[in-house]
């Protein structure tokens, strides 16, 4: 089913678009002549999980850094939770409660699990980090931390170093590292990525423990893993919205088994 459907008639299961937390009109994003990101309209509800998929080349992560702040808009809008934020910073969409993991992680392999977090907490409050003494987390961000540990499942990791932490348990410290900052809207960049069988297993468990009230959008290249952990999934094309519905109506979708599986119509 699509957006527009959604708009008018919603879908069980699914969230009405007129409760959006999220919503881009007529998005372009160019790099000289290339046009990565082309008129993408689309509407993400509160609490909404969605999916972007698509092919490589499609204009997912340029999308993605686009509604993040990383990469400029060209053409369009971008609204979050009733603010026009088409020209902030990713500094100030962060204050507004939007936090995004990236492909590669990027922590700090000789702290702990709970220091690389309150590493973060600091980022944020724009507090000096302190490994002794000083700097000590208030009640507020301890519980925000507590809160970082339970939701990415490292709880009994707080003191572990993250030099000798698999990959699988770095990506979801990663998340963590977003979540401490109590967003409503978490952005996930293929967070199976690079990850073993096993590990793309927990991971998927960490996604879908996550609390329904907060908003999630996800690239990721396993179409099997995606769809197994979202409520809507949009599909890009050369930059375009190729089509929407949920995880049944694009396995079923044939433009999709199309540009996304290689598989063409009528086969």
């Amino acid at each position: 089913m699509s957006e527009q459907a959604l708009r008018h008639t919603g879908h069980q299961g699914i969230f009405f678009v007129t409760n959006s937390i999220l919503s881009l009109q007529n998005v372009s994003v160019t790099f000289g002549a290339l046009r990565a990101v082309d008129g993408v309209t689309l509407s993400v509800p509160a609490g909404q999980r969605r999916a972007i998929i698509g092919p490589n080349g499609a204009g997912k992560t340029t999308l993605f850094n686009a509604i993040a702040g990383v990469v400029p808009i060209s053409s369009g809008t971008v609204h979050f939770d009733g603010a026009d934020m088409t020209r902030f910073s990713t500094n100030k969409r962060a204050s507004l409660g939007i936090s995004r993991t990236f492909q590669i992680t990027n922590l700090f392999p000789q702290l702990s699990v709970q220091e690389n977090i309150r590493l973060a907490v600091c980022g944020l409050s724009n507090r000096k980090f302190a490994l002794f003494g000083s700097g000590q987390p208030n009640p507020s961000e301890k519980e925000a931390i507590e809160m970082a540990l339970e939701n990415s499942q490292l709880t009994g990791q707080r003191n572990t170093e993250v030099k000798t932490m698999s990959y699988g348990e770095q990506r979801q410290l990663e998340m963590a590292m977003a979540l401490v900052q109590k967003p409503k809207l978490l952005l996930l960049d293929e967070p199976a990525a690079g990850l073993s069988p096993a590990e793309r297993v927990k991971m998927a468990d960490v996604i879908n423990a996550l609390p329904r009230d907060l908003t999630l959008i996800l690239i990721e290249h396993d179409m099997d893993l995606a769809l197994g952990l979202v409520d809507y999934v949009t599909c890009l094309h050369f930059g375009q919205v190729l089509t929407g519905g949920t995880p049944d109506e694009i396995r079923a979708d044939e433009k999709v088994q199309e540009v996304y599986l290689g598989k063409p119509r009528h086969a």
